[in-house]
């Protein structure tokens, strides 16, 4: 019960910000613009209280699930595309009335609420990364996994190696490292490790840099050792080859194939150059120890097991905020990948190459919004929230009818066709689209209520 309440609040809390700002960019722009807008409402349902001032009502509702923005004449039946002879004469003549201007400003309209939702994520992180900015404490930096293949794999590095010194800084703490390694993007640089007691020094090719994306050690093939809890499971996906072997919700896995990993990206590094070997997992279940066989299988591009991995919460961090202009930097690199989250998911369910089961509903994200509430820092909470802002305003781009999307792909046909689509057949795209829209929400919410483990 107390999970089941974290989430409920976070998930109201975050999808109120999130759809509230989306609204209030149709709302601004819409005012710009000269549009008559009769209600700015947060929440729906019933109104609790508020401000009328001109020709808005400024308002609270019951239900605090987001809200809306009521402008003159902005629905299909009072001719949402445009003045016709069949739509409504006195919205038709009504200059505040959303029908009643130019089409390039009802496009302006229709995308300001996904910008608005750009906008918010891109602000959040930026003030996360200037005033916040969480690393790991490390008091040593050691090395978990080395890709096979990768430029640190080259090197000579290897798993247990603690690095003494990146480029001339000895001793360098996470941030030191961060920062270096980003200004040597392409470069080779000097890195001295401690081995079994000795000094090994070495240098490393740095891979040259990706417009969008921040270099990390990953992408040398570098990964660190900054726990030292095993995996958990938290949840194991229906259908995958980790159901399949027998893994459990609540598993500790304290080593794979005899190798100890205790985060998962060194893991799917490890199963990626496996190339679909299996693998066997040394799990704690409760008091026993067990060994189990996974054969791993290509999902989302990867070779994965199938399971989701409990997040820990004892990392050590602290605080170490960037100046502005590297806060903006990080910002921007963050937005960036992490804006094609639902096309890339999309794509792979249209390419058959994934499931439409994996794909995560109001449920999903209301789970994800509690873990985030109840881990320490801030990072979860902020990136979740950044994620899930980018992606909705991406999901409200798509063109389909009620979305965004749909407005702004209808106005471009009528403007080519230099007149509006009859009423009536918009009418009936619309009920078709909203039909189509609540059986693949109820989908979704099926298919994340079926994904619950009792626990």
């Amino acid at each position: 019960m107390h999970e089941f309440l974290i989430s409920a609040v976070a998930f109201v809390v975050l999808l109120g910000i999130m759809v509230v700002v989306h609204e209030f960019g149709h709302f601004a722009v819409a005012k710009l613009c000269g549009v008559r807008v009769e209600a700015f409402s947060v929440g729906f349902g019933p109104r609790l209280f508020g401000i009328k001032y001109g020709d808005t009502d400024y308002k609270i509702c019951a239900l605090p699930l987001g809200g809306y923005v009521k402008m003159t004449g902005e629905t299909p039946d009072a001719g949402v595309a445009g003045a016709q002879e069949d739509s409504n004469p006195a919205l038709i003549a009504d200059p505040g009335s959303f029908t009643a201007h130019p089409r390039w400003q009802r496009m302006l309209i229709g995308l300001a609420g996904p910008l608005a939702n750009f906008v918010l994520a891109f602000v959040a992180m930026t003030v996360y990364y200037n005033w916040i900015n969480e690393v790991p404490s490390f008091k040593t930096i050691s090395i978990e996994w080395v890709d096979e293949g990768s430029p640190a794999a080259s090197a000579g590095l290897a798993p247990g190696d603690t690095i003494t010194s990146f480029d001339g800084v000895a001793d360098p703490s996470w941030d030191q490292l961060e920062i270096r390694a980003n200004r040597k993007m392409g470069q080779t640089v000097p890195i001295t490790v401690q081995r079994q007691g000795k000094p090994v020094d070495t240098w490393i090719q740095l891979p040259a840099p990706v417009r969008g994306s921040d270099f990390d050690l990953t992408k040398a093939g570098i990964y660190l050792h900054y726990i030292d809890a095993p995996i958990t499971v938290d949840t194991v996906m229906p259908g995958t080859p980790a159901e399949a072997a027998g893994l459990k919700s609540g598993d500790q896995i304290l080593a794979v194939d005899g190798q100890r990993f205790h985060t998962v990206e060194p893991l799917l590094a490890y199963l990626q150059a496996g190339k679909g070997r299996p693998v066997t997992l040394t799990v704690r279940r409760g008091s026993s120890t067990l060994p189990i066989v996974v054969q791993p299988t290509v999902q989302a591009s990867e070779w994965r097991l199938g399971f989701a991995p409990a997040r820990p919460n004892d990392i050590p961090m602290h605080h170490e905020p960037l100046p502005f202009l590297t806060a903006v930097d990080k910002s921007e690199s963050f937005c960036i990948e992490n804006s094609t989250v639902i096309l890339d998911a999309l794509g792979r369910i249209l390419t058959h190459k994934v499931s439409i089961t994996q794909l995560s509903g109001p449920v999903g994200i209301a789970r994800m919004a509690g873990q985030a509430a109840e881990m320490n820092g801030y990072l979860p909470k902020f990136g979740l929230g950044a994620a899930i802002s980018l992606n909705l305003g991406i999901l409200n781009l798509l063109p389909f009818p009620i979305l965004d999307g749909g407005l702004i792909l209808m106005l471009l046909i009528e403007s080519t066709m230099r007149r509006d689509i009859n009423i009536l057949v918009k009418e009936r795209i619309y009920q078709a689209a909203f039909v189509m829209l609540v059986a693949f929400a109820a989908f979704i919410i099926f298919n994340d209520i079926s994904k619950l483990r009792m626990h």
